[in-house]
Formats: structure tokens, sequence, C-alpha cells
């Protein structure tokens, strides 16, 4: 039985806009998302050690019957084929495109190479606001707590902005 999905995304180099677009057209494409719903574009202020521009971010809610492991891997070939080199660019540095794969259903996962959910989903404006946009009464798997209510914990501060991006 399919489980919900919901997978954020982000990009701050190069046409950020165009970038997420032809993301969210690959995330539909692909063989291992069905019923993909996009939530406005955000932009936002980047997190972490490194000087850059802001960010366009979004979260989509989809559904699978595969695997996180496959739907990691399915979200990695999306990335290089954007451009992005995991492997070699500076964590949480510039990038052309992230995508961070938030939730899989009530599923808990904590390895070397997937921990769901997503370890710091609860601590950032960035992923909670379009993520709100689509699934506000969701609860978190670990801590039992809506997403709205995560949102509401988080500084005022830390808000961000929709922008005018059609996905």
């Amino acid at each position: 039985m399919p489980s919900p999905v919901y997978i954020a995304l982000g990009s701050n180099l190069g046409d950020r806009g165009a970038t997420i677009q032809s993301a969210v057209a690959a995330l539909r494409a692909g063989p291992v998302l069905d019923d993909v719903v996009v939530s406005r574009v955000w932009e936002t202020a980047p997190v972490g050690p490194v000087a850059q521009p802001n960010f366009l971010n979004a979260v989509v809610a989809a559904s699978s019957d595969r695997t996180p492991a496959e739907i990691l891997a399915f979200l990695f070939g999306i990335e290089a084929s954007h451009g992005r080199q995991r492997r070699t660019e500076r964590r949480f540095g510039p990038r052309t495109l992230d995508l961070d794969l938030l939730i899989v259903g009530d599923v808990i996962v904590d390895t070397d190479f997937l921990v769901l959910p997503h370890p710091r989903l609860h601590e950032r404006a960035f992923v909670l606001d379009p993520l709100c946009d689509l699934a506000p009464t969701l609860r978190h798997p670990a801590l039992g707590l809506t997403m709205a209510e995560l949102r509401a914990q988080l500084p005022s501060h830390t808000s961000s902005q929709p922008v005018p991006v059609s996905t």
C-alpha cells in the first residue's frame, strides 16, 4: 500500500525558479512517486556558516509504494541531473538543487545512509512553512506534534516569504 511522502526542494544557484520547476517535473515524470502536489515556493535566507544567495524552497507531497532507500536514490539522481555534486560540495553551502526526504508515512529510520523523519525538519522554517501549505495537521512520526505546532515553536524572525513561481 502506498505511503505518503514529503520532500523538501531548495535551490540558490542559477535560475532558482526554473530549477524548482524542472525538479518538480522530474518528480512527476519519474516512476517512483504518484499524486505529486507542490506547495507555494518560498524565498528564504540561507542557514549555516557559508555566505551565499537566498534560497527558493518548496515541499512536495506525494505517495509511493517504494522503500525510503529507493525514493532517496531517485532524489539523488534528480539532484545529479541538475548539476548537484554532493561528494565535492561544501556542507550547508550553495547548491543548484537540494532534495531532502522529510517523511515517508510513519517510518522511523536511523542509519548512516538515511534518517527519517529528517533530523532537522522541526528546526527549519524554510521546510515547515511550505510543509504547512500542504499538511499543517500532519504529525511528526517521532515527536507527535503537527507541522503547524512545530512551526509555531520557532522564533518569528525565522520566517520566509512566498514568491510567485509556477510549478
